[in-house]
């Protein structure tokens, strides 16, 4: 009933981006201080249901001790520029100065250099030796070369993240990762993604996976759409997973898997609805690169920016606008939607009439309420 026809030969189903949606009051109200955003994936509780993306303009080593002693999950690219380089600062404030035409190139050129097991370790024993729970993330294509680094490491959770994955990879030249037997292997809980359809998810459920990301191709410093034409409006996306995971939960006689945002999320509205269609937490990337502490010195990239054969991203300007604190926690200097990203998730949450993360999440919603001129 909501297929559209786009050509005799072609229908698709329209979609529905953070944008287009937007939560409705219900009978009561709550104090703010009442509410919690807290969180808990396998052993793990999180007071922010926040994880900072593996981004080198995002996350250092020190950003995700920062994150985690704030309440949140900092998670570590572990094949980017710390685990390649003993001292990454001089070409982290190269890359912030680098000429927009240049840019790709010399990115190409500086992550060409290999990453360095001995580094994985150091960087992850760096993290766990401030006494936060740690997190490191590799694509799928490093996972059967890394992972017993990773292991034998020290990590508490583990992240397989690409533009999209899947638990049925086929590949004519090389045996791919079995994701099933790779969960089962693992003696820590796995976060997988992206996804963004129901089915696609619902494989990777049945994989072991603990928390399944959602989306691909929306955030800032993506050009997904404009280079392979795949795009996934995150409002629908996250309504769709998190049908995935009832129906899974049936399936599997109650196993809950974490629906995770990972995408399109810069500002504090935009959390608040992903969580109202369905997530459990969110993914940020551009909303942390806007720190002060940020590695990127107010540029944001991912690894598509880089990739040596199809860069699918770009190097951006997002600016910088508060320390890391003040991004998450306030108090807010602007009413942009830029900072106290989570004490806006707490009011929103506490103006609906909602206790905690998994109460809100069957708020009533609205379809494009508002849009600006």
């Amino acid at each position: 009933m909501n297929e559209l026809e786009i050509g005799r030969a072609k229908r698709g189903r329209r979609a529905y981006s953070l944008d287009d949606v937007a939560i409705v009051p219900s009978r009561r109200t709550r104090d703010p201080e009442d509410v919690s955003t807290a969180w808990q994936i396998d052993a793990y509780r999180f007071e922010l249901p926040l994880l900072a993306a593996p981004m080198d303009s995002v996350m250092s080593p020190a950003t995700a001790v920062e994150v985690g002693r704030l309440g949140g999950l900092g998670v570590l690219d572990l094949e980017g520029l710390w685990t390649r380089y003993e001292d990454p600062e001089p070409l982290l404030a190269e890359i912030a100065g680098l000429d927009a035409e240049a840019a790709t190139t010399r990115m190409q050129q500086i992550y060409a250099a290999p990453v360095r097991p001995d580094l994985v370790a150091a960087r992850i024993a760096e993290v766990r030796a401030a006494g936060v729970t740690v997190a490191g993330a590799l694509s799928p294509q490093r996972t059967q070369e890394l992972w017993q680094t990773v292991a034998s490491a020290g990590v508490d959770l583990f992240v397989i993240r690409g533009t999209t994955v899947s638990a049925e990879h086929v590949s004519a030249r090389s045996e791919p990762l079995n994701l099933k037997r790779f969960i089962y292997e693992l003696d820590v809980p796995v976060i997988v993604g992206g996804a963004a359809t129901y089915t696609a998810a619902l494989h990777l459920m049945r994989t072991g996976a603990a928390g399944v990301l959602v989306g691909f191709g929306g955030g800032a410093a993506h050009t997904t759409r404009q280079t392979v034409g795949i795009h996934a409006p995150m409002a629908t996306a996250v309504a769709d997973v998190a049908a995935a995971r009832r129906d899974y939960m049936d399936e599997s006689g109650g196993r809950y898997v974490h629906v995770i945002a990972d995408g399109g999320l810069g500002r504090s509205g935009a959390i608040v609805n992903a969580v109202a269609c369905g997530a459990d937490a969110v993914m940020l990337g551009t909303a942390l690169a806007r720190a002060d502490e940020a590695p990127g010195r107010g540029w944001h990239w991912g690894p598509e920016a880089h990739h040596p054969v199809l860069p699918r991203g770009e190097r951006v300007h997002v600016g910088t606008v508060a320390p890391l604190a003040e991004i998450l926690l306030g108090p807010g200097r602007s009413a942009d939607g830029t900072s106290n990203l989570f004490g806006a998730l707490r009011r929103a949450m506490a103006t609906t009439g909602y206790l905690d993360v998994k109460e809100f999440q069957r708020i009533e919603m609205v379809v494009s309420p508002y849009r600006p001129g």
